[in-house]
Parts: C-alpha cells; structure tokens; sequence
C-alpha cells in the first residue's frame, strides 16, 4: 500500500508551506514514539492522569431485552469525560520532545478540545482552540472548561460555524506558527501522517478490549460498535480486530433528522470521493466538489467527510457503516440513562442506536461491544431542548 495510503483514500493534500511540520511530525513518530523513553511517559500518563485501562461494563437489562450480551466499552469514564485524551496526551508529549512550546487544536463537541488544553496544561505548553461558532453555542460548558485549563479558545464564524470550518483555521494558524506550534489533529483524518498517528494512540482502545473480554468470556466479541464523525473512536476500536474474520464490524454515521434529502453526517453512506483538508476521502459534495453542509443532533459527528482507514474498509467490505438518525440517538439516550443508569454522550447513543434498532441481525446468546466513547454531561443542554425536560 502506498506510503499515506489505504487504498485510494489518504494522501497529503497541503499548501507546500505545510509539508515540512508534516514532514517533522512523520519523523518524530519514527524516531521518538518507539523509544523506551516515550512509551513509559505515555503509559504514565494514560494509567495516572487520564485512568486508563476503563472498564468493560456488562448491561444486565439491556441484554436480557435484546437476547445478547451486550458490553460497553467506558472511555466515558476517562479524565476529561471522552476517548479524545489518549490522542492529545500523546501528541502533546510527542510535541514536548519536539521542542515545541504550544499547541493549537480544532474542536467541534469541545471534548477535544477539553482534552488538548488539559494535555498542555499537564505538560506546560500553551494551547489555542479554534472551534467553530455554532458549537460554542451549543457546547458552553465544553468552553468554560478549556478557559479554566488556560486555553485560549478563537469562535469560527466562517461557513457553517462548525467543526470542518474550526479545522480550516487551525490549519492557516499553523502555517505561520509552525516552528514553536504542533497542531494537534482530533480525529484520525487530515493529511498524512495523521490519520495514523491518531489510529496508533487510539488503538489502546480496541486492544484493552480485546484482553478484557478474553479474561471475561474466554473469545472475542461477536460485533463490535462505534460511532463514526471524523473516526478516531471508531478507529481506535476497530484496527485491533480488522484482522479477526470471526468479529463484525459495525461504524455507525449521523443520518441527521433521517428525512430523505435532510443535512447528514454520513459521507460513507451517502457522500463521493473527494479531497478536503488534505485527504483523499469519502465527502458530502456537490457535483461540482463544493462542500456541503452537514448536520447531527452530536457536535462531535458534524462532519462533511470521515478519516480515510474509514472510506477504505468501507470499500472493502471489512466494515459495514449504517445509520441512525438524531431521534433514534436521543432515544437510545434515555434508553441508556433508564435501564442501565449511564448518561451517554450523544456520538456514542448513535451507536447504541444502531444495536437497539437492528438487534435482531446481531448473534442471539453471542457478545456485542459498543464504544461508549464519552459521557453526556456536555449534552445536557442539547437534550433538554429537543426532549423538553425541566
């Protein structure tokens, strides 16, 4: 497979001002992560400040209603309250023996964000957040968070005021501030090579779960789940069992209200093969290569394309990509809240969405993992507005 790659979808799709911080970056992942050195920091870290490994929570109402046992996978359980701290405290020590002084990040649920400025104040480097207008309407508390860990954090107030427009900025801040300046990519797309040096941090995800549910149930798991925007979590539970015949695998996107022709966050399922921020991906686009808008009741699945390992297992059959709508996520909400007593972020109730809608194509008696991949706390406001709860 070409250097970059994953089939036809990747690459390095940038200004020629930013291939040398890209070209840094790629050496500092050669050089730097496989030292002993590094690995031990970055255990530390992830084991005493981030509380690594979570737990594999069994659901005992839920499975005995769907006649599987049914598992979560509780990165909500992380300092931070989401998965997106295994990614920023490694890119942040990484950066730190770069000798780099700050980071600047792009957010679009604040839970990146959250864990960017938690990363540096850790690691004594400073932080800016670009994060699109809209989202810091949305996500207010998410923004009080970061400012009180020393984030400066810059609205967006360009295009859709969203996640892709909050990356667009991110990457011009970058260009001229990349000698002292890492940008911490949030998610497993972008330019090469950070769609792998996401999916590397990430993967301790899938490979706790596979070791947890071996000590648990003696097998793997049957199915598992995650919620697919950009992809990080996705990825980071997959790559461990890509190579695993006997376990499915099921990404689910943001189908948005679910009518036909509605905004979406679904370029997998109902987007074309295009190039934004620096890769060869799967895009919601016009004909003619505009980028269209797109739409979820999850701040962190409002994105118009996904990371290219996404597209490309896609393509090839390894991984099966199904949707859920804004209701069925905030259904599955409160289906979560009441059975099981875990408020979910909104990106992981579109997974769990995907289980209680199909549960009848899923293996009777058999075991089904679902990425858990936040908490809801920063939803609250979102779903007291479309539920009415007072």
């Amino acid at each position: 497979m070409k250097k970059g790659y994953f089939g036809e979808f990747g690459g390095c799709f940038v200004p020629e001002l930013l291939m040398p911080p890209l070209q840094e970056l790629e050496e500092a992942m050669r050089d730097i992560m496989p030292s002993p050195t590094f690995k031990e920091e970055l255990d530390d870290l992830l084991r005493n400040f981030a509380g690594r490994e979570t737990p594999l929570t069994y659901c005992p109402t839920l499975s005995k209603r769907l006649g599987f046992s049914l598992w979560l996978k509780r990165e909500d359980l992380l300092h931070t309250g989401a998965h997106k701290v295994n990614n920023t405290l490694g890119q942040a020590l990484l950066a730190k023996h770069m000798g780099k002084t700050a980071l600047v990040a792009e957010t679009g649920a604040g839970q990146h964000g959250v864990a960017t400025a938690a990363a540096a104040a850790r690691l004594g480097l400073e932080c800016i957040v670009f994060m699109g207008a809209e989202d810091v309407e949305r996500q207010s508390s998410n923004v009080r968070r970061m400012k009180l860990l020393g984030a400066e954090v810059r609205p967006v107030q360009s295009g859709t005021r969203t996640l892709k427009d909050a990356i667009n900025e991110a990457l011009r801040y970058w260009i001229a501030a990349q000698e002292t300046t890492h940008y911490c990519f949030g998610t497993a797309a972008g330019p090469h090579p950070f769609p792998t040096l996401v999916r590397n941090l990430q993967s301790v995800i899938g490979r706790e779960t596979r070791a947890q549910m071996l000590e648990k149930t003696g097998r793997l798991p049957d199915v598992v789940v995650a919620a697919v925007g950009g992809g990080s979590n996705a990825i980071g539970m997959f790559h461990p069992f890509v190579d695993d015949a006997s376990v499915r695998i099921i990404g689910v996107e943001a189908a948005g209200t679910g009518e036909p022709g509605c905004y979406n966050s679904a370029p997998i399922n109902l987007g074309t093969p295009g190039v934004l921020h620096g890769q060869m991906t799967m895009l919601l686009q016009t004909k003619d290569g505009q980028i269209e808008p797109s739409h979820s009741v999850s701040a962190g699945l409002d994105y118009p394309g996904v990371g290219p390992e996404h597209a490309y297992l896609s393509a090839i059959g390894r991984v099966h990509y199904g949707l859920a709508n804004d209701a069925e996520a905030l259904d599955a909400f409160q289906t979560l809240c009441r059975t099981e007593g875990i408020l979910p972020a909104l990106e992981s109730s579109h997974a769990l969405a995907w289980v209680l809608r199909h549960h009848g194509e899923l293996p009777a008696g058999g075991h089904v993992v679902v990425n858990l991949s936040g908490r809801g706390d920063k939803d609250m406001d979102i779903v007291e507005q479309h539920l009415h709860i007072s």
